[in-house]
């Protein structure tokens, strides 16, 4: 089964963005009705066989997914790409432990490449199936704990663990749980003017260098024992949280340098200072390996930093969320619920990595930045921000530029994509999860509550 579907908005809005040459065309004469209800992108079925826990029907597995990031294509101002994550899943409890499941195993993450049209309306011109560097595809399914696994274990939508061969039962030498030390579970996305990719992810975390056509090229990752990495991250990031890797991904205007931001708090040293509110964004040179770290402050503990794109100088978008629907949905609604885009600066935070060791601090090889001892994350979570800041370490200063609970009643958890229009108008995308969701291992339609099947929705609106 495959079908498309597309919602058709009634206004140009793609002629407004610069399909056209016209200087008179302005977004702001785009209705707000327009505006406000989004264009939803076109999907394919990838099952339909499955029933649905909660209606006791089938229901649809979506190719969708494309949520995960979203960045303007280098040269054509009214395309776009989108980023799928590691493929549907599902948080499952089984035999072998807590893990995922994963109703469509061998999904091969991917990258789209979308138009919007002159009626609004947004086709799908291509996808780019990610491949590994000998062009065999990779799966989405989890790294080993020798690259970043955190013990996920893979079934498939029965609950059976993932083996290697799925005719013979499980053996951990002959027939072991099948795992990818090449798989992504992609975040962050960056196109470059020469057609190549960058994406970060949450197992590694990894970024990655795809060629045109998807081929892995080279790679970025916190481990030094990895034989295909020519530079690494900060040993630190080894220590990200799982399923809260590096949410988001970046390039400085003369795409020198890379520029990742962690979701939530890193278990750094441990899973002890989960509850926290100190983030990490990390910024890599890929020709030289020299990176810089800075601290970001969230609204609150345990939200989740899912996107970033550069603005120029020094500055950046930030998208800053938390899990929760505003109108409900699979969980109970929220009207409070936070759907943040910030503006930050970089120069005017602490660059962790030009703190010399000496005094009270400590540059660890494995932990970071050390402060009597203690980590970054241990030393906040003791003493609070304004005590670091007395020992001249500030986090980026931040400033909010779109709610958009209050700009379009936002029905959706994820607010994950930013596609950087011009410099008064953005795009956002939200993560769909392939419409699926799943409660107590059960899985089931991913339903909103305003009654629709979430779906990746193209949103625009004007950055204040």
């Amino acid at each position: 089964m495959n079908k498309q579907i597309s919602f058709i908005t009634s206004l140009s809005i793609a002629t407004i963005l610069g399909g056209c040459t016209s200087s008179k065309l302005n977004i702001d004469e785009v209705s707000s009705k327009i505006l406000t209800k989004g264009s939803q992108l076109p999907y394919s079925v990838l099952r339909d066989d499955l029933i649905d826990a909660n209606t006791g029907k089938n229901f649809e597995i979506r190719n969708g997914g494309y949520g995960s990031d979203m960045v303007e294509h280098p040269t054509k101002s009214n395309q776009f790409y989108a980023l799928t994550d590691r493929g549907p899943n599902a948080t499952f409890k089984g035999k072998f432990g807590k893990g995922k499941k994963f109703p469509t195993p061998n999904y091969t993450p991917r990258i789209g490449l979308f138009e919007l049209q002159k009626d609004g309306s947004v086709i799908l011109i291509k996808q780019i199936l990610l491949k590994r560097p000998d062009g065999s595809l990779i799966t989405g399914l989890p790294n080993t704990s020798a690259f970043g696994g955190t013990g996920e274990t893979p079934y498939d939508a029965n609950g059976e663990v993932i083996r290697l061969d799925m005719q013979r039962a499980y053996d951990k030498v002959t027939n072991p749980i099948r795992l990818d030390d090449f798989g992504l579970d992609g975040e962050g996305l960056v196109a470059l003017e020469d057609g190549t990719f960058w994406i970060s992810d949450e197992y590694g975390p990894h970024i990655v260098h795809f060629n045109q056509n998807g081929k892995e090229i080279e790679r970025i990752n916190a481990f030094t024992n990895d034989k295909r990495v020519k530079y690494n991250l900060p040993q630190e990031f080894e220590n990200r949280r799982a399923n809260r890797g590096m949410e988001g991904l970046t390039i400085t205007p003369d795409e020198s340098t890379l520029v990742g931001i962690m979701q939530s708090t890193m278990y750094n040293p441990s899973k002890k200072v989960k509850d926290l509110d100190l983030t990490r964004i990390v910024t890599i040179n890929p020709s030289t390996g020299k990176t810089a770290q800075y601290l970001y402050k969230q609204d609150k503990n345990q939200n989740s930093n899912s996107g970033i794109a550069s603005i120029g100088d020094n500055k950046y978008y930030v998208i800053e969320r938390d899990g929760s629907f505003a109108q409900g949905g699979p969980k109970k609604a929220n009207p409070k619920a936070q759907k943040y885009i910030y503006e930050i600066d970089l120069s005017s935070a602490t660059n962790l990595e030009d703190i010399k060791s000496s005094g009270v601090f400590k540059q660890d090889e494995k932990l970071g930045l050390l402060i009597n001892g203690k980590t970054l994350e241990e030393f906040v979570k003791e003493n609070g921000w304004d005590k670091l800041a007395i020992l001249g370490i500030k986090p980026v200063s931040k400033k909010l530029v779109l709610d958009m609970v209050k700009a379009v009643n936002y029905p959706h958890d994820k607010m994950e994509g930013m596609w950087i229009i011009d410099k008064n108008y953005i795009g956002i995308l939200n993560d769909d999860d392939f419409a699926t969701w799943s409660t107590k291992g059960n899985l089931h339609s991913k339903m909103l509550g305003n009654g629709k099947v979430d779906s990746n929705t193209l949103y625009i609106q004007k950055i204040k």
